[in-house]
């Protein structure tokens, strides 16, 4: 299955590091960040988890739980995270998901269904593929999709970078332009007339055509 943005993302039980979960309770209406990894004990994976525990605190900040999945059990996720604790001087401290049947993986499609039923056996290379990066919305829909290859470490700031565009553009009639950051000005979206404007931005705008139209960020 390929999953697409706006889909409800899929919903499954499974065990992680802080106990069993049904992800659809456990995201409880907030903005998640789901990441996944292709095995235990891997090199660049295993800066990526140690980058996310020390952000840990810009995310809850955000309002956004962080969940990360490896192809591999849980016991060895927890023996994982000595390592990461070691090399990156953070200790994770957010769930990891145990797929030993490959079933999230299948189900979010980082994987074919022909995988087989276990995560026994099969190296890093197997699993290539489980290198996504999903935002989920409250409203449980997928907001973005990434895809990492194996030898390139996430930008994780880049991941709080679009986090704050989206959770400011679902709340404001506006879009982001490009390389923007928090505090920058936005665009109002074409939707939006020049005279419905006039109450929702009431400091004004710049017209550089009539298609694009700048205003500083509200709330800013």
């Amino acid at each position: 299955m390929t999953l697409q943005l706006n889909q409800i993302a899929p919903d499954f039980e499974a065990l992680t590091t802080e106990g069993p979960i049904r992800f659809h309770d456990w995201a409880d209406g907030v903005w998640v960040v789901l990441f996944s990894h292709p095995k235990d004990f891997t090199p660049v994976c295993t800066t990526e988890l140690g980058t996310v525990a020390r952000l840990k605190p810009e995310f809850d900040k955000r309002g956004v739980k962080v969940i990360g999945l490896s192809v591999d059990p849980v016991e060895n996720h927890g023996r994982w995270a000595d390592d990461i604790e070691e090399t990156q001087g953070a200790r994770v401290n957010f769930p990891m998901i145990g797929d030993t049947d490959l079933a999230v993986s299948k189900l979010y499609g980082m994987l074919p269904h022909d995988a087989g039923e276990t995560s026994e056996g099969r190296t890093a290379a197997n699993n290539a593929t489980v290198r996504n990066v999903f935002i989920i919305g409250p409203d449980k829909a997928i907001k973005l999709i990434l895809v990492y290859p194996m030898t390139t470490g996430r930008n994780f700031d880049e991941i709080l970078r679009v986090i704050d565009s989206m959770q400011l553009t679902a709340a404001h009639k506006v879009a982001t332009p490009a390389d923007w950051k928090r505090g920058e000005d936005v665009i109002i979206v074409p939707a939006v007339s020049d005279e419905d404007a006039k109450g929702l931005f009431p400091n004004g705008w710049t017209t550089h055509k009539p298609y694009l139209r700048t205003t500083k960020q509200p709330g800013s």
